[in-house]
């Protein structure tokens, strides 16, 4: 019997934090780190760095929609980032840590405005909103390497100081509400 599965794909700063709290969710068959927005075809990780491409670092799901719906996914995504950042999230700087949310067709594209603007009403973040909503053209997984990243690299400085408190929140968060695995 074959699930019957969606995906989206959006960016809310590094894609090792995101990719990490999305495959916790119940629901979510797999969260792949990846590039989307930009011009150029089969970036790498330092294209991508340098801001030149116009893409953005991303995570692809790939969901149940009986498990569990578009509109819960992005009341994760816009929990796990600050959408009133423009290109960066903390400290990580560049057009590549954009805010955005890419759409498939014409529902996806009114549910994420719809998503947007209930996010807005929580006053979780103050200041305006800057999330892209755009259609996406393509989806390229990012290297390897930066699959699962967080799980084989927690120690490291910027997993330890930067990732992990975000997960922690997360898990404490999503957790009561009985989302994850």
């Amino acid at each position: 019997m074959t699930k019957n599965v969606s995906h989206i794909v959006f960016g809310g700063g590094c894609f090792w934090c995101i990719e990490s709290c999305f495959n916790m969710l119940r629901g979510v068959e797999s969260a792949v780190s990846g590039y989307a927005g930009g011009n150029k075809e089969n970036p790498t990780y330092e294209e991508v760095c340098t801001g030149k491409t116009g893409h953005a670092e991303v995570v692809e799901l790939i969901y149940i929609p009986s498990i569990i719906s578009y509109e819960q996914l992005m009341e994760v995504f816009f929990f796990l980032h600050d959408p009133t950042q423009l290109n960066r999230q903390g400290n990580d700087v560049g057009s590549q840590y954009r805010s955005v949310v890419f759409y498939s067709d014409e529902n996806e594209k009114i549910k994420a405005y719809k998503a947007l603007e209930e996010s807005k009403k929580t006053n979780r973040w103050k200041g305006e909103y800057v999330t892209e909503i755009a259609p996406l053209k393509r989806f390229y997984p990012a290297e390897k390497y930066h699959q699962g990243y967080y799980n084989r690299n927690s120690v490291q400085p910027y997993c330890s100081g930067v990732v992990e408190p975000k997960i922690r929140r997360f898990e404490a968060h999503y957790g009561a509400k009985g989302w994850l695995k």
